[in-house]
């Protein structure tokens, strides 16, 4: 343990370095554009796009920001009731992936648009959950990271029958799963999003075991578990800075943004709080994204009904 402290202090990991971040106040330029219940927020680092999510009757479903915050446009077809939503982008293409939720007729599903909002391609089975992996069902879906190569990972679900985390590949197959419910390894109570790292670990916010999971892409793996950094409460959402050098975890319910050293490849060590962003009492970030250019962080706030953007001081 002595070792890895003096690893992260080697690279200017110290936890009294001050603050991390600051709030931009100007984003977004118009905030009344969120007429519903923002859930999840996405970004195209390529594009400089911001994908937002948001729940409510009557209302357009996605809305989209440029990183300056100005709305650019909306669409609203087919989602009903989103949770969560990835974008993954390239110098000749992008889409954008969100988990459905609804009990519809379009419902427990994971949709592939294009980011006009052109429904792609459908994984599910539409208004039916389930466990069954031929053909894929899910019930509940909370979250998906897609790869560029086009493996995917979802982790599935939000409160339903299913607590697994599935690994997909290009044409929609199983690779490997980990589950079911349960507070083993590998076993999850509420997956509620998914990650993965540039050194091939798949970080899991296993929520309501108020812990985080980290397992092998390639094979399933469980590597490690982190959970002394969150006897407050759970983690809800995962994602990496650009250089890999810190975890941003969101946590709903005491209306924290933690930030933990990310480990080296090779070891999982223990959970590091570096820095904490501590939100307004019942602003409830539920879902975060980071930006791979600039590094800001977009935080969706199902309490306050708005997405807040922090930028790296």
């Amino acid at each position: 343990l002595f070792l890895y402290f003096q690893f992260l202090k080697a690279l200017d990991y110290s936890p009294w370095n001050g603050h991390l971040y600051k709030l931009d106040v100007g984003w977004p330029k118009f905030p009344e554009y969120f007429t519903g219940q923002p859930v999840c927020v996405a970004v195209d680092s390529l594009r400089g796009l911001v994908y937002v999510a948001q729940r409510g009757d009557n209302i357009p479903k996605v809305l989209v920001f440029s990183e300056e915050g100005y709305f650019l446009y909306s669409w609203n077809d087919t989602v009903e009731i989103p949770h969560g939503i990835f974008v993954l982008s390239n110098t000749t293409d992008s889409s954008v992936w969100i988990t459905d939720i609804g009990t519809g007729k379009y419902g427990h599903t994971v949709k592939k648009y294009s980011p006009s909002g052109k429904l792609l391609q459908i994984l599910g089975t539409p208004g039916n959950a389930g466990s069954s992996l031929y053909p894929l069902q899910f019930d509940q879906p909370a979250e998906i990271f897609v790869e560029e190569s086009g493996d995917s990972y979802v982790v599935d679900g939000d409160g339903g029958i299913n607590n697994r985390l599935l690994k997909l590949t290009e044409d929609y197959k199983e690779m490997w799963l980990r589950g079911p419910k349960g507070t083993g390894i590998g076993e999850f109570r509420i997956p509620h999003s998914v990650t993965v790292d540039s050194f091939g670990r798949v970080w899991v916010a296993d929520r309501d075991n108020k812990r985080i999971q980290v397992f092998d892409k390639d094979t399933g793996e469980w590597l490690g578990t982190w959970s002394s950094c969150f006897e407050e409460d759970g983690p809800s959402s995962v994602r990496f800075t650009p250089n890999n050098k810190y975890l941003i975890v969101a946590q709903l319910n005491i209306s924290r943004l933690s930030i933990l050293a990310a480990p080296p490849v090779g070891t999982i060590g223990k959970c590091v709080i570096v820095n904490t962003i501590q939100l307004a009492d019942e602003t409830k970030p539920h879902l975060v994204d980071v930006d791979m250019k600039s590094g800001a962080i977009y935080v969706a706030e199902i309490g306050a009904q708005q997405v807040q953007k922090y930028v790296p001081l």
